[in-house]
């Protein structure tokens, strides 16, 4: 697998919506529903020092959803163990906690081998930085179904740069 690409460079076989993913309920996503709006994919966890960032996607959907922008939650358990519990408790937990609102999925694995699709496609394109270092990793896909930037982890979702990004791609002044 190469790595190294630049996302001038990527030579996209697939595009985000080609590939599915199981919502949190256990029902398939097809992305294609997706087409033609921004999509932050953010791989998630309840018991990491960046939790409290649920608040802050759910303020970028709120904010964005009806411009275009999807945000989507997925659950991984792959940084330090702190996505244990089953869907249902991580749809109780950000029900209860952060009110979210924004499409999740299944839990999943997003580094490795055993990586999701979707997660695997990212990195195939844009390189190493689409491969999520910890929980919160953010990948930000444009209009098109590519990957526009990514964020780490410690980076806001509501950061200006995310922001300004979003608005990019979403033809916002």
């Amino acid at each position: 697998m190469v790595l190294f690409f630049n996302k001038s460079s990527a030579n996209y076989k697939t595009l985000f919506y080609d590939y599915k993913l199981n919502d949190i309920d256990g029902k398939v996503i097809e992305l294609s529903k997706y087409k033609d709006n921004a999509v932050l994919l953010v791989n998630v966890a309840s018991n990491c020092g960046f939790t409290k960032q649920y608040a802050d996607l759910q303020l970028i959907w709120n904010n964005y959803k009806n411009k275009g922008l999807v945000v989507i939650g997925v659950p991984s358990n792959q940084f330090g163990s702190q996505e244990p519990g089953s869907n249902e408790d991580i749809k109780e937990f950000c029900k209860v906690n952060f009110n979210v609102t924004f499409p999740m999925t299944d839990k999943i694995n997003v580094k490795g081998n055993n990586a999701h699709p979707i997660y695997k496609w990212a990195a195939e394109n844009y390189g190493k930085s689409a491969i999520p270092k910890w929980n919160f990793h953010k990948i930000l896909i444009d209009k098109e179904g590519k990957v526009f930037n990514t964020y780490s982890s410690f980076t806001k979702p509501t950061a200006n740069k995310i922001t300004k990004d979003i608005e990019q791609i979403l033809n916002i002044e």
